[in-house]
């Protein structure tokens, strides 16, 4: 699959099959996806790779801790100005009127969440740290951030052309203390990001579904062009 095709086949996966990825394929994909650029080739990014049993053990430590507040160990934004809360809400309505929930239906929106926090069912989840001594300096250093991301992406536009499927999710790293334990990972690291990988379940209509995007001529303008 060439680049343009894997950008434009890209899209989050939100239903998973249970099918097993081998571990060679998972190699194969994450040396390809070290190439990411970095600032100054620092490299920030560090990965743990867990599915099987290990995952499943984290699951169960979200699903009970689903009550308790998200404790990113990156902080979030619990709230966005237009227009990107605008674009926040119309996605989150069309999943949920998708998945056939009304917007009064809290035990329906409830349920959603705890798919969220069983990573729509992957049977495997990539998760990306840092180094926080790294990234707290005299000012935080974001640009650990952006090399993750690139990285990230990579990481996702490989697995298109393995015919696997991916989520990028805040929510997986959401109880970085249970991650800790779960998977020993040292107080010196800060938990980025989950990326939930697996076999699309193409039945699941939600795989069908692909988020907006704004029109290049909203978001660039040119200049110095004839």
């Amino acid at each position: 699959m060439d680049t343009a095709a894997a950008v434009n086949k890209r899209k989050s996966t939100r239903a998973f099959k249970p099918d097993p990825i081998s571990q060679s394929t998972l190699k194969e994909i994450m040396e390809l996806a070290l190439r990411a650029p970095s600032w100054a080739n620092t490299q920030p990014w560090e990965f743990a790779i867990v599915a099987g049993s290990k995952l499943e053990e984290i699951k169960q430590s979200f699903i009970e801790k689903i009550d308790e507040p998200p404790a990113f160990d990156i902080v979030r934004p619990w709230g966005f100005p237009e227009p990107y809360g605008g674009r926040i809400g119309r996605l989150m309505g069309t999943e949920q009127k998708i998945k056939g929930i009304q917007r009064e239906d809290r035990e329906g929106r409830g349920w959603w969440r705890m798919q969220g926090l069983k990573n729509y069912g992957a049977p495997c989840v990539i998760y990306i740290c840092i180094d926080r001594a790294f990234y707290f300096q005299e000012e935080i250093n974001a640009w650990l951030l952006f090399d993750c991301g690139l990285v990230a992406e990579n990481i996702m536009l490989l697995a298109t052309d393995y015919g696997l499927g991916t989520v990028a999710q805040a929510q997986a790293v959401q109880y970085p203390d249970v991650l800790r334990k779960a998977l020993g990972i040292a107080d010196s690291k800060l938990i980025v990001l989950g990326i939930a990988i697996g076999y699309p379940d193409e039945e699941d209509p939600i795989n069908q579904f692909r988020s907006e995007r704004e029109s290049l001529d909203g978001v660039a303008k040119w200049y110095g062009f004839e």
